[in-house]
């Protein structure tokens, strides 16, 4: 992961929190353009890229290669992950690509697309920090993750029996610049993710096993039906192409 693509997640952060509108596409806005929401300091899913100032990442390519086989016209939106969940459950996006995990809670009311990739739960702490390793270890730590993912759930879970004090954070940026300033004692979130922020800021390592096992998914507005068939239908015929393979080599290589 490149420094300047995590400069400009964090100078951006304050945009996304506050629900600014960041539109990337090629045509102009109308009736039959897609708006699919996403939170674009989740590298390597979905990033701003500091020279272009446009959406970049893995789920932003995915989205675009699904768009040219269905002939689809998108227009992303960048909102805080939160707005992203809440917004695809008030139909106010037709979809949402941004590193979502497929869960029984979140069907209920949303749909998703197949999955198309797999990730973790891990924790991130400060270089040189030792006896950080399983679970248990962290008891009486404060553990940062990100408002409304799955990081944040199993954290708060975590607080419920007692074992860490959760703090929540707007974008997964912050969390990790608090973990650098020492101001929290790990940041629990995506692996992949987590590899991004630890190799571009430094200072930092994960450490122990995966806590889960999640499949992600593009979601849907509960009322597009055809749009999820869409989706379906071009992550077929991608993954049979090879593109989604060429899209994992390009933004994993450093996390695999």
């Amino acid at each position: 992961m490149k420094k300047g693509i995590i400069f400009a997640i964090i100078v951006l952060a304050v945009a996304a929190i506050s629900g600014f509108a960041f539109f990337q596409s090629a045509e102009a806005a109308s009736d039959d353009v897609i708006r699919i929401a996403t939170d674009a300091t989740w590298p390597p899913f979905e990033m701003v890229d500091e020279e272009s100032k446009e959406l970049t990442g893995f789920d932003i390519e995915l989205v675009n290669a699904i768009a040219e086989v269905e002939d689809l016209k998108v227009e992303f939106v960048n909102v805080a992950f939160d707005a992203v969940i809440a917004g695809l459950s008030q139909c106010q996006y037709d979809a949402g690509a941004s590193g979502i995990s497929i869960t029984d809670e979140r069907k209920e009311t949303m749909l998703f697309s197949d999955p198309y990739y797999a990730v973790g739960q891990i924790m991130s702490i400060n270089e040189g920090v030792t006896g950080l390793v399983n679970k248990e270890d962290f008891k009486g730590k404060t553990i940062g993750a990100q408002t409304g993912t799955t990081g944040a759930l199993m954290a708060q879970e975590w607080e419920e029996e007692g074992l860490v004090t959760y703090k929540g954070y707007d974008t997964i940026d912050l969390a990790f610049m608090d973990l650098k300033n020492k101001q929290i004692n790990a940041v629990l979130t995506d692996n992949t993710v987590a590899e991004g922020y630890v190799n571009s800021l430094g200072g930092l390592q994960t450490t122990g096993e995966l806590y889960s096992s999640e499949d992600l998914g593009f979601a849907f507005c509960k009322k597009e039906t055809d749009l999820q068939a869409k989706f379906n239908d071009a992550l077929k015929k991608l993954k049979e192409s090879g593109k989604i393979d060429e899209l994992v080599k390009k933004y994993f290589a450093v996390a695999e």
